[in-house]
């Protein structure tokens, strides 16, 4: 049924309306739409939980594989590399060939990368073949939202988005609980079975339950070029670059926590893998009440204003972490806390970073997109192992974190043009929340 609402408005199945189009989401009811949420929703959540799944492991695979923590956090920085490579890709591939093709091939990628990662003899490997599957879950986070772009506009766009942003926040909570899960009886290298074994089940419901979304005549001319022109529009654009730096750098400092605090509350606090599972939970909880409060701020401040007072507030949180983590004053809660003030500052920054950069260039909304995802990946793929260089303590995490924080708001504050950012679609601010 689904199929057959997506080809009622191929060419010749135009609304007679002349002031409106009606694109296929219109037609859906609302068991169709819920059903296109799951699936949409199980596509994107794909991508979370190959990065977190994983995190309450990696003491363990420092120790299975006899290499360094630095390293093992090389691995994390491997599928983020993927995750960005492949947005910049993947993104305007699926322009030209349509959705299913580049899903489908990135799901099988995912799976087979995921088996060979069970067989891992050593860190190298493991990390090469983390690439791979940040190249598959590219291909599933671009689709999935491409599709929302293919069947839907306007207040049905951004309630469709922001239920799936709602699970892409969710799956971070949920994913290191599972990791942990799943470590209590079977080792590191079951984890990617896991990984595996999710991979198939997604690439069956895609292949039955999604079909192609992008007609024939709507797809993109003019190959490379056109995608080039694109590209070179947008660098070109100094306030869009600056927001995507915003972003980027706001991405950096949540990656260097999300890469870092695995081996800090273990290690150095004692936790155990449950209780981290727990407290990194918490604080993505912090992160996810952060994004869904901005909604409510939008009624009464405009995005830039909310922005520029959260990154103040983050680089604040920032630096008194690395006090925290440097004196060692109030224990684990003052750590805790000021850690979870920065991830809520990054929940009110990185909604409306995007929302200001993406109102800029809606005639190339998906190369726009891709870059802005290959930036905020890429950046955060950098911070990674940054803390690591230094060691896999409290205080060079903080510092990496209070870093990208501030740096993100001295970009804000003195490469973006303030004049030149008008006013977002409302409908957007909603949809990237």
């Amino acid at each position: 049924m689904m199929k057959q609402l997506v080809d009622k408005t191929g060419p010749g199945n135009q609304v007679e309306d002349p002031t409106e189009e009606v694109l296929p989401g219109d037609l859906m009811t609302n068991r169709q739409r819920a059903q296109l949420v799951l699936v949409l929703g199980a596509l994107i959540a794909i991508g979370p939980l190959t990065i977190d799944m994983y995190l309450p492991a990696l003491p363990a695979i420092t120790t299975g594989l006899q290499t360094t923590e630095t390293a093992v956090q090389l691995t994390l920085t491997g599928t983020l590399v993927g995750l960005a490579l492949g947005q910049l890709l993947i993104g305007p591939l699926s322009d030209v060939v349509g959705r299913r093709v580049p899903l489908l091939a990135g799901l099988v990628a995912h799976i087979v990368a995921s088996v060979l990662c069970v067989f891992a003899p050593n860190i190298a490997v493991l990390g090469a073949l983390r690439v791979l599957q940040g190249l598959g879950v590219a291909a599933a986070t671009v689709v999935a939202t491409a599709v929302v772009r293919d069947l839907f506009s306007g207040a049905s766009f951004a309630r469709i988005f922001s239920r799936l942003m709602l699970v892409m926040g969710l799956a971070p909570i949920l994913a290191p609980t599972l990791g942990s899960g799943l470590l209590s009886w079977t080792d590191w290298r079951g984890v990617f079975a896991a990984l595996a074994v999710l991979g198939a089940l997604l690439i069956v419901v895609a292949a039955l339950k999604l079909p192609e979304t992008l007609p024939v005549a709507r797809r993109r001319r003019g190959g490379i070029g056109a995608t080039m022109r694109d590209y070179r529009g947008l660098l070109n654009d100094r306030a869009f670059v600056g927001l995507v730096l915003v972003a980027g750098l706001a991405m950096a400092a949540l990656f260097a926590y999300v890469s870092g605090s695995s081996f800090v509350l273990q290690r150095e606090y004692g936790l155990d893998e449950q209780e981290f599972g727990l407290a990194f939970g918490a604080g993505a909880v912090g992160l996810i009440a952060a994004t869904q409060f901005n909604v409510r701020l939008l009624r009464r401040y405009t995005p830039q204003q909310i922005l520029v007072s959260a990154l103040i507030a983050g680089t604040a949180a920032g630096l008194l972490l690395v006090m925290f983590a440097a004196t060692g004053f109030g224990g684990l809660g003052t750590l805790l806390a000021s850690l979870w003030l920065v991830l809520a500052a990054t929940g009110l920054a990185m909604p409306n970073a995007p929302a200001l950069a993406m109102s800029r260039h809606s005639e190339a909304a998906g190369t726009a997109a891709a870059l802005l995802g290959a930036v905020q990946f890429g950046i955060g793929a950098l911070s990674a192992p940054l803390a690591g260089l230094f060691g896999t303590g409290s205080v060079p995490m903080a510092i990496v974190i209070a870093g990208g924080m501030a740096a993100s708001l001295l970009v804000m504050l003195f490469v973006v043009p303030r004049a030149s950012l008008g006013a977002v679609d409302p409908d957007l601010a909603v949809a990237l929340h």
